[in-house]
């Protein structure tokens, strides 16, 4: 099979060995007589599996004791209505960092929730843009701030983090979990859905400090409730088998290739290949984004016309190269370069992107 070269934002590009583990196993799961996907999440091989899975995680990110980890379904999505309900308080406010897209949905959620302060607000310059993490104080009295650590629409992504005091730092890592090394004793809450870098679509994270559950709010429906899936470990209802099975096999991938460290290297390595392909090309490709705040995860550029952009995504598609057209709310191009995504593709990309230039510049 002649494999693409696999550049969507999510769901994204698995790592070929984790695919090959999970067709192996598919039908009969390390002899079991069963498959991972039939047995009942209330005995093994499900459990074994899924401690090993949440230890890994823990072990990969260094999550302290003093946190809980489990797995909801509803996508990040869910998580932007959950937060506020559990968490903003009746009287006080959340600080938001309205940075684009995802952080802009979960803003637009929690004001229908209570009250809410943007503490930034990048419209006035297309989001390309972030606030200096060492200026960022909260609110006083604040509930939480929030911000979303990678926008994979706009192509920003922190660099830093935020110092607030006694007030909870929460923050969607959708589409950057396990690039780099994070201090997770910073956050108060970190989530995400795992479709970008930790397995396929159905699963999302949640790292919550055991703390933040004698601030929540009460009378809140079950599955909306974040005390009700951490004392069950997030195993309330029935969880997404599939999509933690195979986190569980990315993880032990990421092991295999340096855990987070190893993960941090391969995005430097990989985002600078297409960055200087951008920046040496004399504005044939152009960055919209705030050289401090680009993200290696998903980079974002433009060329001098719409018309040279579809002449460049179909020569792309020819070469056997997919997803690099931008988000449909802002146009334009855009490489995902996920965990997985091997360093081949992302020179065969910024190959193309010399060659298209020498003959279309």
């Amino acid at each position: 099979m002649s494999r693409k070269k696999n550049f969507f934002a999510g769901p994204s590009v698995m790592p070929m060995e984790v695919l090959q583990q999970l067709h192996d196993d598919l039908l009969d799961y390390k002899g079991a007589g069963l498959s991972m996907i039939e047995a009942s999440h209330r005995g093994q091989p499900f459990e074994d599996m899924y401690h090993e899975c949440l230890s890994l995680l823990r072990e990969l990110m260094g999550i302290p004791e003093n946190y809980d980890v489990f797995f909801l379904g509803g996508g990040a999505t869910l998580q932007f209505a959950m937060i506020p309900m559990n968490f903003l308080k009746p009287g006080s406010v959340a600080d938001y960092i309205k940075s684009g897209t995802w952080a802009n949905k979960a803003t637009s959620d929690a004001k229908k929730i209570g009250k809410v302060n943007l503490y930034y607000d990048g419209t006035d310059h297309n989001f390309a843009s972030l606030p200096d993490p060492k200026s960022v104080k909260p609110s006083e009295g604040s509930s939480y701030l929030y911000l979303c650590s990678n926008e994979t629409i706009g192509g920003i992504e922190w660099q830093g983090w935020p110092e607030t005091g006694d007030v909870p730092l929460i923050a969607d890592m959708s589409s950057d979990l396990l690039s780099r090394p994070v201090p997770v004793d910073r956050f108060a809450m970190i989530y995400g859905g795992v479709q970008k870098n930790l397995g396929p679509a159905g699963a999302t994270l949640v790292i919550l400090r055991k703390d933040m559950l004698e601030r929540q709010n009460g009378n809140l429906p079950a599955y909306l409730d974040y005390s009700l899936h951490a004392n069950d470990e997030g195993l309330y209802n029935t969880p997404p088998v599939f999509s933690i099975w195979a986190v569980k096999l990315v993880l032990e991938w990421i092991k295999r290739n340096g855990g987070a460290e190893g993960m941090a290297k391969r995005a430097d390595l990989k985002s600078s290949i297409i960055y200087r392909a951008i920046d040496s090309s004399d504005g044939f490709y152009r960055s919209p984004v705030d050289a401090r705040y680009r993200s290696k995860m998903n980079i974002v550029f433009r060329m001098a016309n719409e018309e040279l952009e579809k002449k460049f995504l179909a020569e792309a598609k020819s070469a056997g190269m997919l997803g690099l057209k931008g988000h449909r709310s802002v146009g334009g191009l855009r490489a995902s370069i996920y965990n997985a995504l091997p360093v081949e593709d992302v020179q065969a990309l910024a190959d193309l992107m010399k060659e298209f230039q020498r003959v279309s510049g």
